[in-house]
């Protein structure tokens, strides 16, 4: 459906981490594959999804389950997702920040370190508590992703939130009603998923600029 492919404007606008020098490759990248969702998400979904999708289902056809496990058109995920990324055109992008990414990486360490899965730190104090101590008074919200280290799958999964009713990931990803701007990403080891990706997000004044 989509023959049209990405253009390199594209790709350098979506590219809002490219100088921040305290991410890895792929936590820019996460950051880019979010942004080319909200440039263009009708063909984010016919494009890298697609790919995503295609890569997942080969992985998984070795499992006695593949049936169960594979991903088909006919997912009611991957329809309603249709439904929700088609108005994604043209909005505003999410800029990093390494203060939020040190959060975001230290969470994940956390994680890690206690082998948990939970949006709570070992202290037992909130996203929103970590975060608000720095970014006081603003919208904000978390995403965690486990079982993935590489970019594209960890927004693709998340994009598509397979059952998860709420969408609450998905929601983030394409947000307009609380204008979450701001976005902190670690990716880190887990000793019962292998990897764990912590993206936290904040709504900042629209003045504001992104440290390099």
């Amino acid at each position: 459906m989509f023959a049209q492919t990405w253009t390199d404007a594209e790709f350098k606008k979506a590219n809002t981490a490219a100088n921040s020098n305290y991410l890895s490759n792929e936590e820019k990248n996460i950051i880019l594959y979010i942004n080319l969702i909200r440039i263009d998400g009708e063909k984010f979904y016919y494009t890298f999804l697609e790919d995503y999708i295609n890569n997942y289902n080969s992985k998984v056809k070795r499992y006695r389950n593949y049936n169960e496990l594979k991903l088909t058109k006919t997912n009611p995920y991957y329809l309603s997702l249709l439904k929700h990324i088609t108005v994604a055109k043209n909005l505003p992008l999410f800029y990093p920040d390494q203060r939020l990414s040190s959060l975001s990486r230290g969470h994940a360490i956390d994680l890690n370190k206690n082998n948990l899965d939970t949006h709570e730190s070992s202290n037992g104090n909130k996203f929103s508590q970590r975060l608000s101590k720095y970014f006081p008074n603003k919208p904000m919200s978390e995403n965690i992703d486990f079982g993935y280290s590489n970019s594209l799958d960890i927004v693709c999964h998340l994009l598509l939130d397979c059952g998860v009713p709420s969408l609450g990931h998905r929601f983030n990803l394409l947000d307009q009603k609380y204008r979450l701007n701001t976005v902190g990403v670690s990716i880190q080891p887990h000793p019962s998923y292998t990897w764990c990706a912590v993206l936290d997000f904040v709504a900042q004044p629209t003045f504001y600029t992104s440290n390099p």
